[in-house]
């Protein structure tokens, strides 16, 4: 086997025209050509993406999505430039977070461990940031006036005693604590229903926009009187997520008022714009909600104040014409018994002097009444005692007892029924005789009609009978 011949030249490896790097020095020569290339720095635009804060140092990327995808820049913001840039910050009332649209001005560095090229950070527009900000605003109004929804809560009534209280905020902030804490202290009976939510980051609108919905539908079944959002103070570009439409639109769709403490003394968020009522802060919102029911209560104590004062003064009318009446009829009662009194004086007098008269002629009519009805009494009595005795004799007459003393007898059959014709009774029958003193009892051995039968009539007005003679 043979090994391979290597050609080493004699030429240097070190040529001026085309020289070789280690990686160090490629880095230091990256960053010398950036240093020539943008001496004074330079000035990019871009969304925040990924912040995050290591110690005192802040760290981000920011990013643009073009036709080609996604264009990503490292930035790094270290502490000095960070102190140095914190008052232009808050003179503007901007704080950076992710998905804020900025304009940072720095210098390029390529950083030889990492391999990477990123931009530390040294300045930042603000004009540019609260430019988009106002843009994005303005085109969101645009668009809710368009659909009339920017007037559609407003036109909700607000009850007259809003006691039963839906909250939108985060559980956790003192912007919760400081209207709960309003509202218990009023000492009315408000009930607060709270959905919890984040307010501000990444997903906010939508997690806050899902708090109102939820009271909403709360507000729908008749369960609420009103919707509040509230959080604390911020950023101005914190308090952006309230420009969102989505929180917008739901605002507007409520069916009660929602009224926002949104925590900023200078700007309105389109969701304050969307709302019912917008006040400053949380506690402003405890304090107008107190206000409209304490004035509910004082407006109602007045009225029932005057209803009372009405009342007595009806009364007090109402009494005065009922004595008035009352002295009336007294007065009236009191001449009309005199008048009666003076009727009945005059007819008892009228009465005193006729009465004897009367009572004389009336007893001389009750004298001769009396000897008319003794006399007619006495004809009456003898008349009927005729009557009597003529009735007695024809009683006598039919009497059955007289006529068994006369010989007559009565028979009967053994059931008791009287024995008026010979068809009556049949041989073998038990018959009874009756007589004067006793019956006689005797067996049919036969019977016979006579042919000069009485009439039957006849035979109806007296028992059969037989005559011995």
């Amino acid at each position: 086997m043979s090994q391979p011949e290597f050609n080493f030249s004699d030429e240097p490896l070190g040529d001026p025209a085309d020289p070789t790097y280690s990686v160090c020095e490629l880095a230091d020569a990256i960053n010398d050509h950036l240093r020539r290339g943008f001496g004074d720095g330079v000035w990019v635009r871009g969304e925040i993406d990924g912040l995050s804060n290591r110690g005192p140092h802040s760290y981000f990327s920011l990013v643009e999505d073009g036709d080609d995808g996604r264009a990503v820049i490292q930035v790094q913001l270290f502490a000095p430039a960070k102190k140095r840039l914190s008052p232009l910050l808050r003179k503007h009332r901007l704080e950076l977070r992710n998905g804020m649209k900025v304009r940072i001005q720095g210098h390029l560095d390529f950083w030889g461990q990492g391999g990477r090229l990123g931009l530390k950070m040294a300045g930042l527009d603000p004009r540019y940031t609260l430019g988009e900000l106002a843009q994005s605003r303005d085109e969101v109004l645009r668009r809710l006036a368009a659909n009339g929804l920017i007037d559609r809560n407003k036109r909700t009534s607000l009850s007259t005693i809003p006691l039963r209280i839906g909250v939108a905020a985060s559980i956790d902030s003192a912007a919760w604590a400081d209207l709960r804490g309003q509202l218990e202290l009023s000492g009315f009976g408000f009930r607060l229903s709270v959905a919890d939510t984040r307010v501000q980051g990444d997903g906010a609108d939508r997690m806050v926009a899902g708090a109102i919905g939820t009271l909403a539908r709360r507000a729908r079944a008749g369960l609420l009187d009103a919707i509040v959002v509230v959080r604390g103070g911020g950023a101005r570009n914190e308090l952006a997520v309230f420009d969102s439409e989505i929180i917008a639109r739901t605002i507007a769709l409520c069916p009660v008022p929602v009224i926002t403490g949104l925590g900023h003394e200078i700007d309105r968020s389109i969701a304050d714009e969307a709302a019912h009522t917008a006040v400053k802060t949380p506690t402003a919102v405890a304090v107008a909600l107190i206000d409209r029911v304490g004035s509910y209560m004082s407006n109602a104590e007045q009225a029932w104040t005057a209803i009372e004062r009405n009342a007595r003064l009806r009364l007090d009318r109402a009494d005065q014409r009922v004595s008035e009446v009352a002295h009336r009829i007294a007065a009236r009662t009191e001449a009309a018994v005199d008048r009666a009194t003076e009727r009945l004086d005059m007819r008892a007098n009228v009465l005193a002097s006729v009465a004897p008269a009367a009572l004389e002629r009336e007893s001389d009519w009750l004298d001769r009444a009396g000897q008319r009805l003794v006399e007619r009494s006495t004809t009456a009595a003898c008349r009927a005692a005729d009557r009597l005795d003529v009735l007695a004799a024809r009683a006598g007459a039919v009497d059955p007892a007289v006529q068994l003393a006369r010989g007559w007898s009565i028979t009967h059959t053994s059931s008791g029924a009287i024995v008026r014709s010979a068809a009556d009774v049949a041989p073998g029958d038990t018959i009874i005789t009756a007589v004067l003193d006793g019956s006689i009892i005797g067996i049919v051995t036969g019977a016979s009609v006579s042919p000069d039968v009485h009439d039957a009539d006849c035979a109806d007005e007296a028992p059969t009978t037989s005559n011995p003679e």
